[in-house]
């Protein structure tokens, strides 16, 4: 669960950076439970939410072992998620 959150607010800061986006939320498991090996997550089923619109995102993310800090972390961008699927995924606005 703690390397989930800190893999999570690692993904927002990550893509924050690139200025194309500002995101105030992040979850890992939209559309697929995150695989978990050791200190590494991969969430193949990410979503962000960013100036109240949804994206899908897929991440790996590797964790110090008491899973506080983040030592590697690679994302892929997706698509926006269309507001009519957001309450089947259990998304929400503003």
């Amino acid at each position: 669960m703690r390397l989930e959150q800190v893999c999570d607010m690692e993904a927002m800061a990550r893509i924050r950076q690139d200025r194309t986006f500002l995101p105030d939320r992040a979850k890992s498991n939209i559309f697929s439970r995150p695989i978990h090996h050791g200190d590494t997550m991969t969430a193949e089923g990410a979503a962000f939410r960013s100036r109240d619109k949804w994206y899908r995102f897929s991440f790996t993310c590797t964790g110090t072992p008491d899973h506080l800090n983040i030592v590697k972390f690679s994302y892929k961008l997706g698509s926006e998620i269309p507001k009519s699927r957001w309450a089947d995924l259990a998304l929400w606005g503003e």
